[in-house]
């Protein structure tokens, strides 16, 4: 089965790719570029799972995960931080804050696809 799954980045480049990639593995896709956009449709889209840039404007990749989790029926919502910063103490915020992984850009194609795998088998 299809997973349904929201890339957040405020870079529109590095989101229609992640995106495409993500279609490219036979799931379905929506793309934001900011929090508030996200928030709006995740309420439709109701997605499995979220990669979020973490250094977003307006509200950074931490709170929308909060208020994505705090959405009628997505507390299970699978969240996956895509970042530029690989320091252990980054890695370490994002899985105090619910993060299933930390990915840090560029991603890797094989990573990308373990970590849709590994979600799609639970």
């Amino acid at each position: 089965d299809a997973m349904r799954v929201l890339v957040v980045d405020d870079n529109f480049d590095a989101a229609e790719l992640l995106a495409m990639s993500v279609q490219m593995m036979g799931h379905l896709t929506q793309v934001a570029h900011d929090g508030p956009t996200a928030l709006q449709i995740a309420v439709q889209f109701r997605p499995d799972m979220a990669l979020l840039d973490i250094g977003l404007p307006v509200m950074d990749g931490f709170e929308l995960a909060r208020n994505l989790r705090a959405l009628p029926g997505l507390e299970a919502l699978r969240l996956i931080a895509v970042t530029g910063y690989s320091q252990e103490e980054d890695r370490r915020q994002t899985t105090a804050a619910g993060f299933e992984r930390h990915l840090v850009k560029p991603i890797q194609l094989d990573q990308l696809q373990e970590v849709l795998a590994v979600a799609k088998a639970r």
